[in-house]
């Protein structure tokens, strides 16, 4: 699904350090960032561990990569007064994720992202017949819902990875997201909003459930988000409970195409 971006929306993407990087990870990638950082909370990472997949036989230039891939950012106009840059290997949750959401995850998944082929196909001189190339996209999976992001900014064959991820997001939720007495539980954080409030919320809810009513469902996610008596957890758990599920424990991103969306190379 690819989105519009609100003004304010949480934007994360990252770039493997696998070498210098050049014109097509300008126009493609780095234009759309500089862009991007004035008007979104934006997390920008190097994601190194992704060099990784298909880098992994000789890693010894890596630590000079990731340096001058930074200097690069900061020289096109990244500012890091207006996004958050990191390394990824720096944040072991990143791996820790992974683990977590590998143990859940179907292998069919992962081999029908499109790119899984075409990139072994391209790459045949390199041995990708691994976990860490079949389990990239679910590590990309891992980086985005580790933030909360609310969109992703790829190029058309990226497209799939952030759908992948949504997928993955929903089955975390649907597995983890109804603890035993989800219902009342939520039933109890609704009567926290106050009387008003509350029959608000159930006449949005029974309006989306029962009559898809888009305009319902936004009127009922901006009463709950507005809630200052009501924790982060009954907030999860409401909004969970409005789209007829348990708790969202995990948000689902949209994709957000880049101008360029798919920069022919040079051969």
């Amino acid at each position: 699904m690819t989105t519009t971006l609100e003004p304010g929306s949480r934007i994360l993407s990252g770039m493997r350090p696998t070498g210098r990087i050049h014109l097509g990870h300008y126009h493609g990638v780095l234009k759309n960032w500089i862009n991007l950082q004035h008007e979104h909370e934006c997390f920008f990472f190097v994601a190194d561990w992704h060099a990784l997949t298909t880098h992994y036989e000789d890693p010894r230039d890596l630590q000079t990569h990731i340096r001058e891939m930074v200097v690069d950012w900061l020289a096109a106009g990244i500012d890091p007064g207006r996004a958050c840059m990191f390394v990824q290997s720096q944040v072991p949750e990143h791996a820790e994720l992974h683990l977590l959401l590998s143990m859940m995850t179907p292998n069919g998944w992962l081999e029908r992202v499109p790119s899984y082929k075409d990139q072994q196909a391209k790459l045949k001189e390199k041995d990708l017949s691994t976990y860490g190339f079949l389990g990239y996209p679910l590590l990309q999976s891992a980086d985005i819902l580790l933030y909360k992001a609310d969109a992703v900014p790829v190029g058309e064959d990226q497209v799939a990875h952030v759908e992948l991820t949504r997928e993955v997001a929903r089955r975390f939720n649907f597995l983890y997201g109804r603890a035993p007495g989800c219902e009342e539980k939520a039933e109890l954080a609704i009567n926290k909003m106050g009387k008003k409030n509350a029959k608000l919320y159930r006449n949005q809810r029974k309006a989306w459930q029962e009559q898809g009513d888009e305009e319902a469902l936004e009127i009922a996610k901006a009463l709950v988000e507005g809630q200052q008596n009501l924790t982060l957890a009954d907030k999860d758990r409401l909004l969970g409970y409005l789209e007829g599920g348990g708790r969202i424990i995990l948000v689902e991103p949209e994709a957000a195409l880049s101008e360029a969306a798919k920069m022919p190379g040079l051969d």
